[in-house]
């Protein structure tokens, strides 16, 4: 019962409306993080991490049969990603405060779950890489960073699949997105508090990764 209900939480970030509340960021020089895409509570995100995150998804995209259309509609993926990058650090660190650990077989397990459900690993790997431009590299990480989230809503009383509940989970993350020191680099532009998101890459926090919604795309007529 846990399992169904942690993989139906997972499945609702198609609704696009679900936990959008991240961290008030200030913008930083270079000349104060040199080499730095962003530091978040002193951890920095090296421009190397961030382009080397980047070029993971073109290179899966361009060997894609559909890849050249992959490529168009992602044309704002390096901002995006740093978005990202900066999501599962915080994500992180609310999961530690709460005392929440993902270990390596709860993550397999959901991992083989969701390629189940999608038809297969390939399947899941080429849905995910098509909607949300997610290089088969990265799933892993997106998992834990979505098992983090539901375990924290869990811990807290808390049903992101009503108004209520995802406001209460936007509050929790936003408040602990405050507590830490987040710099970003100005040449990704600055952070929009209004907007909670980087310029504007506005990813939301829990994605679908069962590959479902990708599936329904596909079928609807042109």
């Amino acid at each position: 019962m846990e399992r169904r209900r942690r993989r139906s939480v997972l499945s609702l970030c198609s609704a696009a409306a679900l936990v959008t509340a991240v961290p008030l960021l200030s913008a930083c020089g270079q000349d104060t993080h040199p080499g730095a895409a962003a530091v978040v509570d002193g951890s920095r995100i090296s421009e190397s991490q961030l382009q080397s995150k980047v070029g993971e998804v073109r290179k899966a995209q361009r060997a894609a049969p559909q890849g050249e259309q992959m490529i168009k509609q992602t044309g704002r993926l390096t901002k995006a990603t740093l978005d990202g990058m900066i999501r599962e650090r915080i994500v992180a660190h609310a999961a530690e405060e709460a005392g929440i650990h993902v270990s390596r077989r709860q993550l397999q397990e959901e991992r083989r779950a969701f390629e189940r459900q999608a038809g297969g690993a390939k399947r899941l790997e080429q849905a995910l890489l098509q909607q949300q431009a997610i290089a088969p590299g990265e799933i892993d990480s997106q998992l834990r960073m979505q098992l983090r989230i539901d375990r924290i809503a869990q811990r807290e009383g808390i049903d992101p699949r009503t108004p209520q509940g995802n406001a209460e989970l936007t509050r929790k993350l936003q408040g602990v997105s405050k507590a830490l020191s987040i710099d970003v680099n100005p040449r990704y532009g600055e952070w929009d508090q209004r907007k909670t998101a980087l310029g504007e890459a506005r990813s939301p926090w829990l994605r679908d990764l069962s590959g479902r919604e990708a599936d329904r795309e596909q079928q609807r007529p042109m």
